[in-house]
């Protein structure tokens, strides 16, 4: 296993040389770059770093969405020695300069002329950050703000002096060396810096090379927020297996981005793969007659199909030749809207529903789900394309230990867990049992062959007033699968003597239904006060309260008259949705429902 990151990287340069490492888009059409032109592109930003007089461990933000030059700069941060703090885009300027603050950085990576502002606006409270090195080029003043490619320059002047500077630092860099800085948007309170290490990197994509499940000549479809750790083991998980990365991090071309890159695998969130349900299914409702009826047919027999098979059972003969029709007619084309070449999907960072992961299986698409945090570097399980259970989120990591501890929480243990919040030494304390197991604060359990199944998060677990335990993501996930329409379905009811639920719908698949529905140009806030609206999701949640214990059942509920976003500070980045945000800013309706 390598080192460090900085030697895993300069090893898949050596290696995969004149090979694509990355292609982007560059207007209507993709640039393909190789491993050796991105050699040389880090190299030149690293040693610019260095002549800067970046030391070991010095910490340099990147403020940016996914694109190329994210990946390139967090590349010549960690060959340099330093070490990367995350900066989503969407944090707003209060919680950019507290996490620049926070975390000691000396440098920014700002994207443009949005992030610059920030920095600009707190330039008081940031005396450590010596220069920021822009993207956009027009924006840079060179002073504080330079480009990428004055950067460059900078780093190729200290080559010509220095010969060979970046490769000989790399055998200084130690596996506990700290290598990025990733503040979890969190839930709750002010975000914490994840300190997570070379060592952690390295063994996260090393653990998923040698599960034999992905090789150099695949092709990856990143989109996903690099300021994320997810975004981050995917990285790790390429150095290590040399594919190469078609990536724009734009959320609403991913389905267009798929038809054109025709990618292999990609990494997503399960809201993700919600919307892509939604709308084939209600696509197919608005077209109606003959091509509805075939439509769900199709997965009628699919569905069968697919059961016998992971039962390990023979499918009769007739069943067969029908699914072998309808693969023709229906499930290839499902296929061909995410490229047609997708052999995995790997889901993370939120629960995906098992029924949804069931319905893609039966089209011939697999969704790999897997389980992690960013304080274990974002993988500690997964499911394998040959040994996979729906409805788990897999096995272990090889290196990796899992248990189940008091209240049922899911335990870590291994090479790739943290070593501490940064500047947080009492929450580093509560994240970690006696004998120094990292607690995930999410209930699971382990079946006898040892996978993982996740039944929710420990605190968002209540009881109601009658004594009875209710799992929100149990019955939230059911409606998910019910209704097509939805965005989010949030339950709540601690303390309370029955259950109740806020919903809001998807802005585009309602807009779709009141275009078929003789309601086009009607607001989206219009439309969740519409009587036939109302009707239509109160006929969705009688169906959930069929598949419900008696005192589970959402006795009242209501369409809110928006839908929840990054923006409004009731999503994460990483599209969880903060429930004490929601319950805050809803409280008043919540209490109407039990008055």
């Amino acid at each position: 296993m390598p080192q460090n990151c900085a030697i895993q990287f300069w090893d898949r340069v050596e290696k995969s040389g004149p090979r694509e490492a990355f292609r982007y888009p560059a207007g209507d059409s993709w640039t393909s770059i190789t491993w050796a032109e991105t050699g040389d592109r880090v190299r030149s930003l690293a040693a610019g770093l260095l002549s800067l007089g970046l030391a070991q461990e010095d910490r340099v933000g990147i403020a940016s969405s996914t694109r190329y030059e994210w990946i390139f700069a967090d590349l010549a941060i960690l060959c340099a020695g330093g070490a990367t703090t995350t900066v989503y885009p969407s944090t707003g300027g209060d919680d950019t300069a507290y996490i620049i603050s926070d975390s000691g950085s000396r440098f920014v990576f700002a994207e443009d002329a949005d992030q610059l502002t920030k920095l600009r606006d707190h330039k008081a409270e940031l005396p450590a950050v010596e220069r920021v090195i822009v993207f956009d080029a027009s924006i840079a003043d060179g002073d504080w703000v330079i480009s990428l490619d004055d950067l460059a320059a900078l780093g190729d002047a200290h080559l010509a002096a220095h010969e060979g500077a970046v490769e000989a630092l790399a055998a200084d860099i130690q596996p506990d060396q700290l290598a990025t800085l990733i503040y979890t948007s969190g839930t709750t309170g002010k975000p914490k810096g994840v300190r997570t290490l070379h060592r952690g990197w390295v063994f996260e994509g090393e653990a998923i090379k040698a599960q034999g499940i992905l090789h150099d000549d695949d092709l990856q479809f990143l989109w996903l927020p690099m300021a994320h750790s997810f975004g981050k083991v995917l990285l790790s998980t390429q150095l290590a297996c040399g594919f190469a990365t078609a990536i724009d991090g734009r959320v609403d071309k991913i389905v267009d981005n798929l038809g054109v890159v025709k990618p292999t695998f990609m990494g997503a969130a399960p809201r993700i793969f919600e919307k892509a349900y939604a709308r084939i299914i209600t696509m197919q409702a608005s077209e109606g007659g003959l091509k509805e009826k075939l439509f769900n047919r199709a997965f009628q027999v699919g569905t069968q199909v697919d059961e016998l098979k992971r039962a390990g059972k023979p499918v009769p003969f007739l069943l067969n030749l029908q699914h072998g029709l309808f693969d023709k007619l229906v499930f290839s084309k499902v296929r061909d809207r995410f490229g047609g070449r997708v052999k995995f999907f790997i889901s993370g960072s939120a629960a995906l529903n098992a029924e949804i992961a069931a319905w893609f299986h039966a089209a011939g698409i697999l969704i790999l789900e897997g389980y992690g945090m960013t304080e274990n570097s974002a993988g500690a399980t997964v499911n394998h394309p040959d040994a996979y259970k729906i409805g788990t989120v897999g096995l272990p990591f090889p290196g990796t230990e899992v248990r189940i501890g008091d209240g049922g929480e899911v335990q870590l243990k291994g090479p790739h867990v943290m070593a501490g919040y940064h500047n947080r030494e009492e929450a580093t304390a509560e994240a970690f049992t006696a004998d120094g197991w990292l607690r995930t604060g999410d209930k699971g359990e382990l079946d006898d062959e040892g996978y993982l199944k996740i039944t929710g998060r420990i605190k968002e677990l209540f009881k109601t007033s009658g004594g009875k335990y209710i799992a929100p993501p149990a019955i939230e996930a059911k409606f998910k699968a019910i209704c097509p329409l939805v965005s989010q379905f949030m339950v709540f009811g601690a303390e309370r003597n029955f259950v109740s639920a806020l919903i809001t719908l998807d802005p585009d698949a309602i807009a779709g239904w009141a275009a078929e529905n003789g309601k086009a140009g009607l607001t989206y806030t219009e439309l969740v006060n519409d009587d036939a609206v109302k009707a239509m999701v109160g006929g969705y949640v009688d169906e959930l309260n069929t598949q419900l214990n008696r005192w589970e059942t959402i006795k009242k509920w209501r369409l809110l008259d928006h839908d929840l976003t990054i923006e409004s500070g009731e999503l994460t980045p990483s599209l969880k949705v903060k429930r004490n945000v929601v319950e805050s800013n809803n409280q008043q309706l919540l209490d109407s429902f039990y008055a």
